[in-house]
């Protein structure tokens, strides 16, 4: 009997890795390449560069005979002083350590692997920043995330987290998370509701991690609050370049962390990107010091008519009641009606027909809803997608797309 030849099995990818969530703005990438004509409301970047001044300083010889050589692991010692400075006088966030990151996200990452172990109580409030959950998945804590849940302005839910934190046969949590102003809510969460989080972690031993990307993008001259931090040793913060400054593909963003947290960060951060890039923390620092908040806040105050062009797509087609956020960050949430729930079928419906691109709420755990970002786009092109946007809802609101 001939023996029959058995071939070996493939390798396979992890299982971590298999159970995390596809990345929805490669998802958005792929949907307009190749296609002509579409306009995008979907991924989370600004319109506008970084300050020109600031991309002079790599004309500066002294400075590009650094930039070929690794750099301190923390960051540049220069950036790290500066930033020391910035959290002071805007954040009044002291005696903190800072390390300065390949952009927020990789911040997160640091965290993630710094603070908990895999299978972990880690608390997201729904809906949450997908790469936040993405995060956590890949490192091994799919099954133990914990949704939070939101008031109805899409805010996190303090008594729930009350009750969670205290439960005394609940999944032990290890850390809380909160983006303010929100991404994907687009809502600021109140200065007293990050004093009773911060409050809550710190009883129950718990480490909360605030993500401050859209600190700048606050709307004060519409009547909406300023942004808040809170600090402890318990705290964890995160900042970025990338949307403030139009620093999007420099990636540079940075933490601020109780002084205990230094020897455990350095092993996460010299394992992944060793040091952050030397010419990125160049123009960063440039920029910071070059006009810093001044220069950010005269562009995001001009961010009101685009604001209002998507707004009113929104609002007079599928209701103002369908609308949610607008007090901070560049987003706006949409509810779709109960015929059009599988928001991703609405979203390729809307690129294929009206081309316009938008992101879908359950890729921020919310099935049924729209992620609009309004600051991706200059106000000629912006209302050229809202009114493309407009045409979409309106078929949605009478019931006569046909997403098949």
């Amino acid at each position: 009997m001939s023996q029959q030849k058995l071939e070996p099995d493939a390798p396979r990818h992890s299982k971590r890795v298999r159970v995390t969530d596809d990345p929805c703005i490669v998802t958005m990438q792929e949907m307009m390449r190749g296609k002509e004509g579409l306009l995008s409301l979907a991924q989370g970047v600004v319109h506008w560069q970084p300050p020109p001044e600031a991309l002079d300083c790599l004309n500066d010889p002294a400075i590009m005979h650094t930039i070929n050589s690794y750099g301190d692991d923390d960051g540049l010692p220069e950036l790290r002083a500066a930033l020391k400075d910035k959290l002071r006088v805007e954040n009044g966030i002291e005696e903190v350590e800072v390390m300065v990151t390949t952009g927020a996200n990789q911040a997160y990452v640091n965290l993630v692997l710094a603070l908990i172990d895999a299978g972990d109580g880690a608390v997201l409030f729904e809906p949450y920043y997908f790469n936040h959950m993405m995060a956590l998945q890949m490192t091994g804590s799919a099954n133990s995330v914990i949704r939070g849940t939101t008031t109805v302005d899409m805010l996190p839910d303090m008594d729930w987290l009350a009750k969670e934190l205290s439960a005394p046969n609940g999944q032990r949590v290890r850390m809380v998370t909160l983006v303010n102003p929100g991404n994907p809510t687009g809502t600021m969460i109140p200065k007293a509701m990050l004093e009773a989080a911060s409050t809550l972690c710190a009883k129950h031993g718990v480490w909360l991690v605030i993500d401050n990307t859209y600190e700048y993008f606050t709307y004060e001259h519409e009547g909406w609050a300023a942004h808040s931090c809170v600090a402890g040793e318990h705290v964890v913060n995160i900042f970025s370049f990338s949307k403030a400054f139009g620093m999007m593909g420099w990636r540079v963003g940075y933490l601020a962390f109780p002084k205990t947290l230094k020897a455990s960060l350095l092993k996460v951060q010299d394992t992944i990107p060793i040091c952050p890039c030397i010419a990125s923390q160049r123009v960063a620092f440039a920029a910071l010091k070059l006009g810093g908040r001044t220069w950010v806040k005269q562009l995001v105050a001009a961010l009101g008519e685009q604001k209002q062009l998507v707004r009113d797509a929104v609002a007079d087609t599928l209701g103002p009641a369908c609308l949610v956020g607008g007090s901070g960050a560049i987003y706006l949430m949409v509810k779709l009606p109960e015929a059009y729930q599988d928001d991703v079928a609405v979203v390729r419906w809307l690129a294929d027909k009206h081309k316009i691109c938008v992101i879908p709420g359950s890729a921020c755990g919310v099935r049924g809803s729209l992620r609009l970002s309004y600051a991706n786009s200059p106000i000629g092109r912006c209302k050229e997608a809202a009114a493309r946007l407009r045409a979409g809802l309106a078929e949605i609101a009478l019931g006569t797309a046909s997403l098949a």
